[in-house]
C-alpha cells in the first residue's frame, strides 16, 4: 500500500502494464524500487556490484521489471576505467575498480547511492540516460530548497557556492545490452573528508559538497530517499511533472 503521502513504498512496482507501450516511448513503463541498506545497515560496495549484475542479467533476460536499488555503502573508493595510478589514494580505504566509465570517486555513509538498471529503448542513447538522471536529482533536490543544474560539458549535478561551483551529485554509468547498471551518488549528510585524498572524477577545478552544507541542517540519506523514490517512479510511470 502507498505510504501516507501518496509515495509507493520502496520495493513495490509501479507503472503501467509494458503490453500497451510501443517502442518508440522515451520512459519504461515500470519501474522496481527497492532499498537495499541505509544507516546503519551500509552495503559492502561488492554486495552491491553483485546484487546489480544479477539483476542486470534477469533484465537482460526479460525475466523482472526495470529496478532502481537505493542504498548507502560501507567507505569505498571506486575507479573507473580512466583512473591512472597515481590518482589511486593511499590511505587505507579499499579502493574497487569498476566496470564505469570516468574515474575515481568515493562511497560512504550519509551518501545516497542508486543503480538504475534499466533498459534503454532503441536506438540506445547514454547521454540521454546521464541528462534523465540529473534532470531527475534536479527535481528531487529542488524538494529541499537546493538550486541544482547541469554544467555544460560536466555530469553530475551542481550547485552555487561562495568559492565557485561544487558538485553534490555524481552520475557514473554503464550499459551493456541495452541495460544499464551504476548510476549516481548524492552527497547528503557525509563527511567530504573521502574526497581530500583523491580528485573527484578527476575534476581539479570544482568542488564538492552535500544537500546538508548547502541547506545548513542535517539531511540524510534516510531523510530524502522517499522524495528520490516518488520523482523516479513518477518519470519512468509517466506522471506528468
Amino acid at each position: 500500500m502507498p505510504g501516507s503521502d501518496g509515495t509507493p513504498p520502496c520495493g513495490c512496482i509501479v507503472g503501467r502494464d509494458p503490453s500497451i507501450a510501443t517502442s518508440e516511448e522515451r520512459r519504461s513503463t515500470m519501474l522496481d524500487i527497492q532499498t537495499v541498506g541505509l544507516s546503519p545497515d551500509y552495503v559492502p560496495y561488492l554486495d552491491g556490484w553483485a546484487l546489480q549484475r544479477s539483476l542486470h542479467a534477469d533484465i537482460v533476460a526479460g525475466t523482472r521489471p526495470d529496478t532502481l536499488l537505493l542504498l548507502e555503502h560501507e567507505a569505498v573508493y571506486t575507479a573507473g576505467a580512466r583512473t591512472a595510478r597515481h590518482e589511486r589514494p593511499t590511505d587505507g580505504t579499499p579502493v574497487v575498480d569498476v566496470d564505469r566509465g570516468g574515474k575515481i570517486t568515493w562511497h560512504g555513509p550519509g551518501q545516497l547511492v542508486g543503480y538504475p538498471i534499466v533498459r534503454l529503448v532503441e536506438p540506445v542513447d547514454v547521454v540521454a540516460h546521464v541528462r534523465r538522471l540529473e534532470q531527475l536529482l534536479i527535481d528531487a533536490l529542488h524538494e529541499f530548497d537546493v538550486d541544482g543544474y547541469r554544467v555544460e560539458g560536466r555530469s553530475g549535478v551542481w550547485v552555487r557556492r561562495p568559492l565557485g561551483e561544487d558538485k553534490v551529485a555524481a552520475i557514473g554509468v554503464r550499459v551493456q545490452r541495452g541495460v544499464t547498471m551504476h548510476g549516481f551518488a548524492l552527497n547528503c549528510d557525509n563527511s567530504l573528508a573521502g574526497f581530500r585524498g583523491i580528485i573527484p572524477c578527476g575534476i581539479t577545478d570544482a568542488g564538492v559538497t552535500t544537500v546538508s552544507e548547502i541547506v545548513g541542517a542535517d539531511i540524510s540519506p534516510s531523510d530524502v530517499i522517499d522524495t528520490v523514490s516518488r520523482v523516479f517512479a513518477d518519470d519512468f510511470a509517466g506522471v506528468p511533472a
